[in-house]
């Protein structure tokens, strides 16, 4: 059994040649609450804690989503993100071997079998609050 897990969508990525117009497109058209990052879609989890979802367009000269060529990325909401990077590794799963840690929560990144740059996030939702 795997000491870590997904948990849902923790974000939504993706390249575009006009950042401030995909933001302004989607605020005007669909109702997005942008802000500079995107938007945050706000929800519950199945305990009943505050959760979210980002939505973030990327310029599309972004480094971000490399060594992925594509023009999106997944960002998965785990749970244990350190002791998931190390089952993922010692499974063959390709990790990129770092961990960021910010006052919302802890980053690692891994690339599935079609090269996607895949983005863990533990979240630390308490922070928005």
């Amino acid at each position: 059994m795997k000491k870590g897990k997904v948990l849902g969508i923790g974000g939504v990525f993706f390249k575009t040649k006009d950042t401030n117009a995909t933001k302004n497109w989607y605020k005007k058209h669909l109702g997005f609450n942008t802000d500079d990052w995107g938007c945050t879609f706000w929800w519950k989890d199945n305990e009943g804690k505050k959760a979210s979802t980002q939505w973030s367009p990327f310029s599309k000269d972004t480094d971000y989503f490399k060594p992925s060529e594509k023009d999106f990325m997944f960002n998965y909401r785990v749970e244990n993100l350190k002791e998931l990077l190390e089952e993922l590794k010692a499974e063959g799963v390709t990790v990129i071997d770092k961990v960021e840690e910010y006052s919302y929560g802890k980053f690692g990144w891994i690339i599935d079998l079609d090269g996607n740059k895949i983005e863990l996030w533990e979240p630390n939702d308490d922070a928005f609050l």
